[in-house]
């Protein structure tokens, strides 16, 4: 028997995306803004692969500021 199931996003109990290896913290954190992934700069690809730091968003999620 085929598997009808529709594939979703994985989310949290909040409903926010899980974290990705290169986040710092949950979207929407006080403190925290989207980045550039460091690894892949941007591009989501690292040597023709997803890039693993930011599952191939090519952004991440970290502290800003200072303090």
């Amino acid at each position: 028997m085929a598997n009808t199931s529709q594939h979703r996003n994985p989310t949290t109990s909040t409903g926010a995306p899980p974290l990705k290896p290169g986040d710092e913290a949950p979207a929407g954190t006080p403190g925290t803004g989207e980045n550039i992934c460091p690894v892949c700069n941007g591009s989501g690809r690292v040597s023709a692969k997803t890039c693993v730091n930011c599952s191939g968003t090519g952004r991440v999620t970290t502290g800003i500021g200072g303090g």
